[in-house]
Formats: C-alpha cells, structure tokens, sequence
C-alpha cells in the first residue's frame, strides 16, 4: 500500500537524517518517479525537506527529533512489566544477548544479582552492567548509532556470529504474522538476525503498541521465536498461529 510505503520512507529519512533518492528508490523497489511523488506527499512535514537529489530532517524545524530519552517514557509502565518478566526467564550461568531498544533496557535492573555473560550493543545497558563483577560483559563493536545509543553495523554482528548464546532478548519496531518483527534501520536489523541465528532460545519484547505494525525490514518470522513477553494477549488469530507454531505467549502483569 501507498500510505504504508510513505510511512516506512519517513521513518528511513529520520533514520538516516540525509537519504538519496536512488538510495530511496533501491530501498524500496520503486521507480524514481514513484519516489518523487511520494516525496512531494512526505515534504508536507516540516521536518523533512528537499535537498539536491534527495530528502534530509530539518533540524531547523520546530518540531525537535524524538530522542531515546523520550521515546523511552512512552508505554513506560508496559516496558518495564515486560522487562521484568523477560528478566525472570535468565538463569545462573546463562549465556545472553540484549538487544538495544526502550522496552530491553530496564532488564539489567532484575539481573544485577545472577551470574551471567551478557552480549550487547547498547550503551546503556553496558553502562548499568559496569558495577556488577558476576555480570561478564562481552560489548559489541560498531558504529555508533546516537538515536538508538547503540553500535551497529556488520562489524558488531560479525562479532556476534563468534559467539553461541543460550538465550536472545529482542526488540522491534512492529510486529505482525505477514511480515514478522519488523525494523526501520538496515544496520541494526543485520546483528538482529545475527542474534536470532546464533541464540537457542528467542525472546521478543514488545509492548501491545507494537502489534499489527509493520517497518521496514523483517529480521524474524514469528515462527522462529521461542516466546513473545508482552502486556496484553493479542488477537485471537495471532494466539492461533502462536500455538499452532509453539510460540509461547507470556503476558506480564
């Protein structure tokens, strides 16, 4: 669909700040003038703007950027519920991997006291890891990504692909049983999937808000993943497929 194409587009261009359109037009399977229409509709946002031979934010606008900081308030209380349960599934010795995203984050806050090895990109969850000695903190390598305080690119995934993990907690931007979980950047999806590959066990968290939204890139059928941690039960055709498949769901409350 056209509208959901635009969307997925915005989202590239806040992404990557200045974007191409023979970039756009390989991205999304377009022709360039398919792109130029669609880039007169996403110019009507402020934030966005025309530059020679492509898009770039306005950061003169009056609107600001959502920064993490921000987007981390948003479903607060439904984040921090899941991290909470998501945490409970670790055990003593476990090998793990945290992905970078608002809802993971609060995860190290239920972990403090088990003894584990823990894989990650994000900052922030390295900077919380730091003060705790049973905690083995393996970072990932990567260009540093100051929207998402993570590293990412093919570097960290390569990194990633060195190591066996017991069990992978995930973030996404969407998710839907069409497309999978779903991402809008290019250089985070690759050590997602590298994450889903090398990990025995897949936990995706996603608050309710993430349901029936799909982005850009897809790193995971719903099928492959072990769970889902969630605040509230999907519909019913997603719990069908979920069982049918053995995806356990795991409501937190």
């Amino acid at each position: 669909m056209r509208s959901q194409r635009i969307s997925e587009i915005e989202e590239y261009i806040y992404t990557h700040k200045t974007v191409t359109l023979d970039e756009l037009c390989q991205i999304f399977q377009v022709s360039k003038n398919t792109i130029r229409r669609d880039i007169e509709e996403i110019i009507q946002n402020p934030d966005i703007v025309k530059t020679y031979g492509g898009v770039m934010v306005n950061t003169q606008a009056k609107k600001p950027l959502v920064s993490f900081a921000e987007r981390n308030v948003k479903h607060q209380n439904a984040k921090r519920l899941i991290s909470a349960r998501a945490a409970s599934l670790v055990e003593e010795g476990d090998s793990i991997f945290i992905d970078s995203g608002t809802t993971t984050l609060y995860m190290l806050e239920h972990l403090k006291e088990k003894r584990i090895t823990l894989l990650t990109n994000s900052i922030e969850i390295m900077v919380q890891a730091i003060p705790y000695a049973n905690i083995n903190l393996i970072s990932l390598s990567g260009t540093l990504n100051r929207k998402t305080l993570s590293f990412t690119g093919n570097n960290a995934a390569r990194l990633l692909s060195s190591y066996n993990i017991q069990k992978a907690f995930l973030s996404a931007t969407g998710i839907t049983l069409e497309n999978g979980a779903t991402n809008s950047s290019p250089e985070e999806t690759c050590i997602k999937e590298m994450a889903v590959k090398k990990s025995m066990e897949k936990y995706l968290l996603a608050d309710s808000s993430k349901f029936s939204s799909v982005s850009l890139l897809t790193y995971c059928d719903v099928k492959e993943l072990t769970g889902i941690v969630t605040d509230k039960k999907p519909d019913s055709d997603f719990c069908d497929y979920a069982a049918a498949h053995h995806v356990s769901l795991i409501i937190a409350d």
